[in-house]
């Protein structure tokens, strides 16, 4: 398996200034180019999504039609390369780090304003900062600051809750200075998330957007966030309707980069992934995502454009060996025998070539090899049904019962057809020994709530990266939570070594320590196995043959301002 070289960008000391620069995407005419060779521009590009966003404001999003349309509006301090997951420079055009890692002075561009006028400046970053970091009520609901709460932590008045946010400072109005309580690796490439976008004060204190009414299970937005979201992006909120799930965008005659090629994008919601396919082909939309590889062919063939992200998700078999109270963990499971046994029975080269899309690979530890950290030494599971039965014979676990979860009425990046996978697993692990009995529900909430919950034996879920960092992924699943444990979905399993690992690895100032001290987590998570790894799939976006300038990204942040429509 090929190791891509590593992408994080890091300074390692106090004079180390990481200087970074964005390529140019190329973009192509909307009728015809002018004389002296430019680009035409205008049109409405339509495109269906598969869902509603939940709000457009991004500090409270944590789903992916949310941030797809937040992209075009907000502007982050840092944003990713086109194609990739490499840091790039957007609002900040360079940053330095302090040679502990705590300091970070980031160097803003000049004569950038918000859509409502308001200057973009170092004292609007840390508004930003300081709105997140001081959340109060339902703000801190971890279904509203989902994303600052994973990276950040605690919140000015939860002094109980470790936060690694300090303070920020404006040198002067092209100067933001953020220092931060501890080193971790998720930042700054957590940066580059949505919900880290620069956000106009003045719009979000007329419309009031940090009142948020309802419950922790149903939230109810300001106005700000329905109405009003107000960024530096290349495009400005023009409407929403609700009643009919479109939401439209026009192009920011203003903004301070290379202007939006398109007039106008209208995101339309249509749920079901073959009523896309129609509308597509029936040229009522411009293109959609989550295309089904089972149609990859024929829309290609029909003269559309199917186009591929790099895969940076991963897809596994979830265990739950560590056995929480009030759910159904099968004690058997905490014998590494028998997980050793699922990982040899599954028979992962044949899923990867007849149930995924061509360019999927076969997984080995629970991240894609494109971030750094990953590592070719770790414990490693063939195909070996022979083995697999051997083992479970020794650990006196033949024909062992398992409940195997998996969902239905889904399609997801890194499963695009859970029933069909669950079949191929489900003959795999008993052509091994186990006995099946499958239980399927609803992906949302039934599903999810279910899995997270700790009841199944074994399960199918997976992960796409938010940002090219290893804690982001090894870290979000095998970290100790707030309760001293693994998730329940993996049993909350309590291994001090995994923990310790992962800590050691998140905090460790220097880059090549780090992916050393990740490598090593790898190493000890594939020993444990609390799941098996299964693969890496690259899900697709399609578009009609006269969409250009679409960039598929590996992070699912495709930017639409370079996008032209038309011959």
């Amino acid at each position: 398996m090929r190791r891509r070289s590593p992408t994080r960008v890091l300074a390692a000391s106090a004079a180390a200034l990481t200087a970074l620069t964005m390529a140019a995407c190329a973009s192509s005419d909307r009728n015809a180019a002018d004389e002296g060779g430019s680009s035409a521009s205008g049109g409405t590009l339509v495109f269906g999504a598969a869902g509603d966003p939940a709000m457009l404001d991004p500090a409270f999003g944590s789903d992916g039609e949310t941030f797809r349309i937040s992209r075009q509006i907000f502007d982050g301090l840092l944003t990713t390369k086109p194609g990739s997951a490499d840091l790039a420079p957007s609002l900040a055009k360079s940053y330095d780090v302090s040679g502990d890692g705590l300091e970070y002075t980031f160097h803003l561009e000049d004569g950038v304003t918000f859509a409502d006028g308001t200057d973009f400046n170092a004292d609007a970053v840390c508004a930003n900062f300081e709105r997140w970091y001081n959340f109060t009520g339902l703000a801190q609901s971890p279904s509203a600051s989902t994303y600052w709460q994973d990276v950040f932590g605690g919140f000015k008045d939860t002094p109980n809750t470790p936060n690694i946010y300090k303070s920020c400072a404006a040198s002067d109005d092209a100067t933001a200075v953020v220092t931060l309580n501890q080193v971790t690796s998720k930042f700054p490439a957590a940066l580059t998330l949505p919900s880290f976008s620069m956000q106009s004060p003045t719009a979000m204190e007329k419309y009031d957007a940090d009142n948020l009414s309802g419950n922790d299970d149903a939230l109810t937005y300001p106005a700000y966030a329905l109405e009003h979201p107000t960024g530096t992006g290349p495009f400005t909120f023009d409407s929403w309707d609700r009643g009919n799930g479109e939401v439209t965008l026009v192009r920011n005659e203003d903004y301070w980069g290379d202007k939006a090629k398109l007039d106008k994008i209208i995101f339309r919601t249509i749920s079901d992934g073959n009523t896309r396919r129609q509308e597509l082909e029936a040229g009522s939309i411009d293109g959609y995502d989550l295309v089904a590889p089972a149609d990859y062919d024929s829309l290609d063939q029909a003269g559309f454009q199917v186009l591929p992200r790099d895969p940076f998700n991963i897809l596994y078999l979830g265990i739950n060996a560590g056995g929480v109270a009030g759910t159904s963990a099968n004690p058997a499971l905490q014998d590494v025998r028998v997980r050793q046994a699922l990982a040899y029975a599954i028979d992962r080269d044949t899923i990867v070539n007849s149930l995924l899309p061509a360019g999927a690979e076969k997984a080995i530890e629970f991240m894609p090899p494109s971030v750094d950290g990953w590592t070719d030494d770790v414990t490693t599971y063939d195909y070996d049904p022979a083995k697999a039965r051997q083992l479970l014979t020794e650990a006196g676990a033949l024909n062992m019962k398992l409940r195997f979860y998996y969902p239905t009425d889904v399609s997801r990046p890194y499963l695009p057809d859970p029933a069909a996978m669950f079949q191929v697993i489900s003959k795999n692990l008993t052509d091994a020994g186990f006995t099946i009995e499958a239980v399927s529900l609803p992906w949302s909430p039934d599903y999810l709530n279910a899995v997270q919950a700790g009841q199944a034996d074994i399960h199918l879920l997976g992960w796409t990266g938010d940002y090219n960092d290893a804690y982001n992924f090894i870290g979000t699943f095998f970290a100790a939570k707030a309760d001293g444990a693994a998730k329940a979905e993996f049993g909350a399993f309590r291994d001090q070594g995994i923990f310790d690992a992962l800590a050691k690895a998140d905090g460790a100032p220097d880059a090549e320590t780090r992916t050393v001290d990740y490598q090593e987590a790898n190493r000890l998570i594939m020993d444990y196995l609390p799941g098996v790894p299964i693969s890496h799939s690259p899900p697709a976006l399609v578009v009609a043959g006269d969409v250009d300038g679409l960039v598929p990204s590996p992070l699912t942040a495709e930017d639409f301002a370079p996008v032209t429509i038309g011959n």
